[in-house]
């Protein structure tokens, strides 16, 4: 799934990624450009080790934004229902950024947990953007896309590193 998106509705949002987790094939996930709010929790919910950064990219994750007027009992229903929001949302985030953590660089199952609620929470707490270098480094993403595979045996589509090569194909 290729995703270039400011974001949008957390409802919507949250819909597309209950089908990506419920649908029996790994959803591969690309960042072209920008994954900025509800679209950076998609780029990150995708299968762990299929999820790709071009090297331009800018990912922005955030806690779930609101408003609403109208009578203070009304205005107190949506407030508890924006945190309970934001606590899906962070129960997300950490769930994938530990699975990819557990990957580790190698593809490698490891032990622990990287971020536990209270980092994430902090994490989420106002706007944070990143690079596709400082996505992987975090586990938003697992790879940099630097170039396509040239299709002849020649592995150039991932790594590390401004100019290409890396050993692996893309996606």
């Amino acid at each position: 799934m290729y995703i270039n998106s400011p974001g949008g509705e957390v409802s919507s949002g949250l819909a597309i990624y209950d089908t990506m987790t419920y649908i029996r094939s790994p959803v591969s996930t690309v960042c072209v450009g920008a994954a900025a709010s509800m679209a950076a929790i998609l780029l990150l919910g995708g299968e762990a080790g299929k999820r790709y950064a071009l090297p331009h990219s800018s990912i922005m994750l955030h806690q779930p934004l609101g408003g609403t007027k109208g009578p203070a009992a009304d205005i107190l229903i949506y407030a508890n229902q924006i945190q309970r929001v934001r606590e899906q949302v962070n129960e997300i985030v950490r769930r994938h950024l530990n699975n990819a953590s557990l990957l580790g660089a190698r593809g490698q199952q490891e032990a622990g947990e990287r971020y536990d609620a209270r980092a994430v929470n902090d994490m989420m707490e106002r706007d944070k953007y990143v690079t596709a270098e400082e996505a992987k480094e975090h586990g938003i993403v697992d790879e940099i896309l630097y170039r396509r595979a040239s299709g002849k045996g020649g592995d150039q589509g991932k790594g590390s590193g401004g100019g290409g090569g890396g050993g692996k194909k893309s996606p």
